[in-house]
């Protein structure tokens, strides 16, 4: 029998996460083939993996990387939060999203989901990547992020200028980070009233005027009358939902479309926001 020493048994422990006993156990039962007793650890952590898969994965991190005109942003669930707080698991998070970046792989993939499973069976706890988002900019356009909290949050936002100069402009490039804060703060449902699905806002019409037949102060009410409440209702409904008519997060008596323009002015040059990306762990 080859001799197992206890410098053999750290280093697959290291390697594995697996416990001390474990790792003696699998050198014995593979006569001291480090590679072998590897093989048959990671096969019985995939197994009890396995068991574990069913168990939801609701924390977890969002991870950001923005490269040149590209940027990346990933959703690394997991099934607790202390997992989600272990420096190998936000190690993971940032080089998958620096893997998705520079190879262009905006869904999770064989390589990807491996890299998790690999990670999983040391920690033992259920993990998925469950999304990835590419957003690529043009040289009139520039990219920022912001990070909320311990990560629960992940926002990229891209703007669009006739000068590009403007975004070597500090206070400009403060003002669209402050941007992205907005998007943190309040999700917005859409950039502005153009971007609203017309089939989805005719639902939210309906429930509106469900409620509306409910309301005993409403009834024997003319039908313009109503149709001039629901109109009301609808509009304010979008005002609260459409990131330009919002409070902007800085000053809430300018709308963002008002706080852009105010910030166009000064730099002398038009801005506008042509795409962003709200991430929060758990969402869709």
């Amino acid at each position: 029998m080859a001799e197992i020493s206890a410098a053999d048994v750290k280093k697959l422990r290291e390697k594995t996460g697996a416990g001390m006993m474990e790792c003696k156990n699998a050198l014995v039962s593979t006569g001291g083939d480090f590679d072998k007793a590897e093989k048959q650890l990671k096969e019985k952590g995939l197994a009890a993996l396995e068991k574990r898969a069913g168990r939801a994965t609701n924390e977890g991190k969002v991870f950001v990387k923005i490269k040149g005109s590209g940027a990346a942003l990933v959703e690394l669930s997991s099934e607790t939060d202390f997992v989600a707080r272990n420096p190998d698991f936000i190690a993971l998070g940032e080089l998958i999203a620096d893997k998705a970046l520079a190879n262009g792989w905006s869904v999770p993939n064989d390589d990807l989901n491996g890299m998790v499973s690999d990670l999983a069976t040391k920690i033992r706890e259920n993990m998925s990547l469950k999304r990835i988002k590419l957003v690529n900019s043009s040289p009139s356009e520039y990219l920022t992020q912001y990070i909320h909290g311990d990560g629960q949050i992940g926002v990229v936002v891209k703007c669009e200028s006739d000068n590009s100069e403007i975004f070597e402009n500090e206070e400009v490039k403060s003002f669209i980070f402050s941007l992205a804060l907005h998007i943190a703060a309040f999700n917005p449902h859409a950039l502005d009233r153009s971007k609203i699905d017309q089939s989805w806002l005719k639902e939210q019409e309906e429930i509106f005027r469900k409620q509306m037949e409910q309301d005993e102060k409403l009834k024997g009410k003319p039908e313009n009358v109503l149709e001039g409440i629901l109109k009301g209702k609808v509009n304010k409904f979008l005002a609260d939902i459409c990131m330009m008519e919002q409070g902007y997060v800085k000053d809430e008596k300018l709308s963002v479309q008002q706080a852009i323009a105010e910030c166009a002015k000064k730099a002398d040059a038009k801005l506008a926001i042509s795409e962003y990306v709200y991430y929060k762990v758990g969402g869709e």
